[in-house]
């Protein structure tokens, strides 16, 4: 089977349509992301209630897991080597900052797995898709 990072077809993942099935309409993740990179630059208090205290580990992978979903999820929309550029890098920090954090990650396959050498935007759908499952802990928006 040939594997495509788009579909996620040839993946031990979820499907975009698996993974994102509960999540808000774009452009309202995008608002909500746009804010969380906001209040962590420091830039602004925001409209999130709080900024990041209690943890602040935790609130930067929300922040990277939110937005690599989004640029994930913006590529499947505009499939153009522009958002999916922009996708891979997102995913990858994602997949970075879960390296150094092994015991943030939820899926079955760790960041550096074989099973996402192509890209790793599927890893960023198994780490959404069980973040979610979970209730979504650490968000603030």
């Amino acid at each position: 089977m040939a594997l495509n990072p788009d579909t996620g077809e040839g993946f031990d993942a979820p499907t975009p349509a698996e993974a994102y099935a509960g999540a808000p309409e774009l452009r309202r993740e995008m608002h909500a992301v746009l804010e969380l990179g906001a209040v962590r630059d420091g830039r602004r208090a925001g409209m999130v209630t709080e900024p990041p205290t209690a943890d602040d580990t935790v609130a930067e992978r929300v922040y990277l897991l939110r937005r690599a979903a989004l640029m994930d999820r913006m590529a499947m929309d505009d499939p153009g080597p522009g958002a999916r550029g922009a996708a891979a890098r997102a995913a990858y920090q994602l997949a970075q900052f879960d390296h150094q954090h092994p015991a943030m990650t939820a899926g079955p396959h760790a960041p550096r797995s074989s099973e996402f050498d192509v890209s790793q935007r599927p890893y960023v759908r198994q780490e959404y898709a069980a973040w979610t499952a979970v209730g979504q802990p650490g968000s603030t928006s």
